[in-house]
């Protein structure tokens, strides 16, 4: 006894005095499921995931996006029984994103607040038939760009701000008045949440949520989705540095969310997201509001690439990528994942 009181050591961990080994093995809470489940800090359930959808007119059609295997544009009959599976699966809501025709678009993005639009059609739809499902639509305007890039531009390219907040301001009213029940400002033009909140508020929506992308990065990741709505060749070669946050700052993020919040956001979101875990992790631990994440079309296509080589177990790590988020502080995620996970999830 005397030899090992004399290698007994502690530490100071959080204030609290935490013995060392071997009164404190640590595996013994690893040591079988039940213990692991029990003691688990985080949790995943269908509940937390929300699935981005691409719509497209017609019926009955379908178009894959072969940089996303998987995910399929879908006219709207298709797409609502997409949804009906969604919630048997109990995902709670979709993102939706409109996926219209190269001669709808133009530099005004006039089709963006067309009330009779694909998204304000899909959106009356969905609410019709499913009320229970949360809708989430896109207010940005690089769907309907002739020229890809999400505002009015001048004639140097450069994307004016308050411009372009008029529109999206005319976009979000559509929207809002067909039903949607989370907007999601993905533009990143500055003051542009005050601009909505107020709007909505003066037209009467006062239910009707903003989910800022607070903190959208000019990100590399964005590739497959950009194919998928078909803005990658609009854009042709050109970027979005000068609205999207440069993947250096964190600290400009949290100056980002904070003007975001006092204009009237309701949630927040991070994206992309694995790459950008620490920003999800400092948005909720500095401002404690519901904080989102989307796992972005690069994400899931890169570990489909992996998936699809057989370096990667496929079930584990889509789990395991999830998990992470809810580890960071995410209160919800973002996936094209959503399906697969929810059907692991009910097999668990």
């Amino acid at each position: 006894m005397a030899a090992t009181e004399s290698k007994f050591t502690s530490l100071t961990y959080r204030r609290v005095r935490v013995s060392s080994y071997p009164y404190s093995r640590p595996r013994r809470l690893r040591r079988t499921e039940f213990f692991r489940r029990m003691v688990a800090e985080s949790q995943l359930t269908p509940a937390d995931l929300i699935y981005p959808m691409f719509v497209l007119e017609g019926k009955n059609r379908s178009e894959s996006v072969p940089s996303m295997p998987g995910v399929e544009r879908l006219s709207i009959d298709l797409l609502l029984r997409q949804a009906e599976q969604l919630l048997a699966l109990g995902i709670p809501s979709i993102a939706l994103f409109p996926v219209i025709p190269s001669d709808l678009k133009n530099d005004a993005a006039s089709e963006a607040y067309n009330n009779d639009g694909l998204a304000q059609k899909t959106i009356r739809a969905l609410k019709e038939t499913f009320p229970e499902l949360g809708v989430m639509s896109d207010v940005a305007l690089d769907p309907f760009t002739s020229h890809g890039q999400d505002g009015l531009i001048d004639d140097d390219g450069y994307v004016l701000n308050d411009a372009t907040i008029e529109v999206l301001e005319r976009q979000a009213l559509s929207h809002a008045q067909a039903g949607a029940d989370i907007l999601g400002p993905s533009d990143m033009m500055d003051g542009r949440i005050g601009v909505l909140r107020e709007t909505l508020e003066t037209e009467g929506h006062h239910n009707t949520c903003i989910m800022s992308y607070a903190a959208k990065y000019a990100s590399s990741y964005y590739g497959p989705f950009r194919d998928a709505v078909g803005s990658a060749n609009n854009l042709k070669g050109g970027n979005k540095r000068s609205y999207q946050m440069d993947p250096a700052n964190s600290e400009e993020a949290l100056r980002e969310i904070a003007m975001d919040i006092d204009e009237g956001a309701d949630m927040v979101m991070v994206k992309p997201g694995m790459p950008y875990l620490d920003v999800v992790q400092r948005c909720k631990a500095e401002f404690g509001v519901p904080t989102f994440a989307y796992q972005v079309s690069g994400e899931y296509a890169m570990h489909h690439a992996a998936f699809a080589n057989g370096w990667l177990e496929k079930d584990a790590v889509i789990l395991e990528s999830l998990l992470a988020f809810k580890r960071a502080g995410a209160d919800g995620i973002l996936t094209y994942f959503a399906k697969d996970a929810a059907e692991l999830l009910a097999d668990n």
